[in-house]
């Protein structure tokens, strides 16, 4: 007899503050977070390495003050020794597959336009100086995260890459992501874990070097953190609690839908998972396994699940497929997998998910560790604007200018007439004053 009873909602029936709780996911938990986590931020930065120890000590019962804040290079070794052949043959292989996709994204270093003779235009892209890549740990073992972050930050010729990520309570690091960081090309790895290594990673401190952007996902706690250093730092894709959806019709095979609504829900309670559909023969079916698949899953991820599906979570019936549609696009989903009957048609017409995975094949799972395109993607609605991490994330351009004389007498009347409109006197000075010979009067 399944403990957990997961009821079908008629999205029709609900009230506009359920769907609006629905809607905001975990980001109501990451406001509350904000005050708790400013006093973590601000001691990090007032103490340095001292605060990383006390914080791990405290939040993360590990104790690191005998093995460093750095992970050595014999820890590396260490962890290629330790490793099963299989695990290691898996995250060779998904780097692989992430990188071959990640390569088409790497741009010309220079593009050059004559926008009209004698006016050149050129955008140069350069690598961002230094950026922190943060790999959670506290409810698992996640290398996959870091060579999906660790592969487009290499392409794109970042000089300086720094990874943190939780302490085991031992004080080591998860050696999975050590081997998966050295295949990378990456060393530079630190035992810090949530709020306590965003702040390390904005404000620098005597181990830990301060970067100029912040890539990677994390708890709600992690992502109150990174709100509260945005002035300082770009904390680059919102990339919060994993949320996912499952869209599917009369033609969906319950217990495939059912197997896939679990798997972004078991990331941890905060974690939202929502089947929508407009088949309620559907929606029972699925509501009853899932209920009997959870208690089928050891802990902690049963509880993990048992909280989604009673939270974040759930299965909507839409009284049509145009309006689950509309329910997808307005919750702008961290990860949609669509299995209807022409899921390809369908995908055209969603407009908002980082990522869409489409027919019955398509599992979450596979897109999560190796199908090419990353995995880390932007969550609690963000996908209206933002998309998957990728090698633009990691560079950044720079116009450059040149006017030749021609050029120069070709804009220069259009732009004294553009400078008198706005009122800016020394624009147009500038250009009607510029042949003068000052230097003589």
């Amino acid at each position: 007899m399944s403990t957990t009873k997961i009821e079908p909602k008629r999205w029709d029936a609900l009230s506009d503050p359920e769907r609006a709780r629905i809607m905001a996911r975990s980001q109501i938990d990451i406001e509350s977070l904000v005050a708790q986590a400013r006093p973590i931020v601000q001691a990090v930065e007032q103490e340095g390495d001292a605060a990383l120890i006390r914080y791990a000590r405290e939040l993360d019962q590990a104790d690191i003050s005998s093995r460093g804040i750095a992970v050595s290079p014999a820890e590396f070794d260490q962890a290629e020794a330790d490793l099963p052949r299989t695990l290691r043959e898996a995250i060779d292989f998904s780097i692989e597959n992430i990188r071959r996709f990640h390569q088409a994204q790497v741009e010309r270093a220079m593009i050059t336009v004559e926008v009209r003779p004698g006016i050149i235009a050129s955008e140069r892209s350069t690598p961002i100086e230094k950026v922190g890549l943060y790999v959670p740990s506290g409810r698992g073992s996640f290398p996959s995260m870091l060579y999906m972050l660790a592969v487009p930050a290499v392409l794109a010729e970042v000089p300086l890459l720094a990874v943190t990520t939780p302490p085991r309570p031992d004080g080591s690091v998860d050696p999975a992501v050590l081997y998966a960081a050295r295949r990378c090309g990456l060393e530079r790895v630190y035992r810090a874990g949530g709020a306590q290594a965003v702040a390390a990673l904005a404000y620098g401190t005597e181990t830990v070097p301060a970067v100029h952007k912040i890539v990677g996902p994390g708890s709600a706690w992690v992502a109150a953190a990174k709100r509260i250093v945005a002035d300082r730092v770009d904390v680059g894709v919102p990339a919060g609690p994993s949320e996912s959806i499952v869209l599917a019709d009369e033609s969906a095979r319950a217990w495939k839908v059912s197997l896939d609504l679990m798997i972004e829900a078991e990331h941890g309670s905060d974690s939202s998972a929502l089947l929508v559909t407009p088949s309620e023969r559907l929606a029972r079916e699925v509501a009853d396994q899932v209920s009997s698949l959870i208690d089928q899953v050891p802990e902690p991820r049963k509880t993990f699940l048992r909280d989604v599906f009673t939270g974040y979570g759930g299965i909507i019936v839409a009284a049509d497929e145009d309006q689950a549609v509309e329910i997808v696009n307005d919750f702008a989903p961290e990860h949609l997998l669509i299995t209807c009957e022409d899921s390809r048609a369908l995908a055209s017409r969603i407009t908002n998910a980082s990522e869409i995975l489409i027919g019955e094949h398509s599992a979450f799972s596979l897109a999560n560790y190796a199908a090419g395109p990353n995995a880390v993607l932007p969550t609690g609605g963000w996908a209206r604007t933002f998309g998957p991490v990728s090698v633009r994330d990691f560079r950044k351009s720079s116009s450059l200018i040149e006017i030749t004389p021609r050029g120069y007498q070709t804009m220069k009347d259009h732009v004294i007439t553009l400078a008198d409109s706005e009122g800016f006197y020394t624009h147009a000075m500038a250009l009607r004053r510029r042949d003068e010979d000052t230097a003589s009067s």
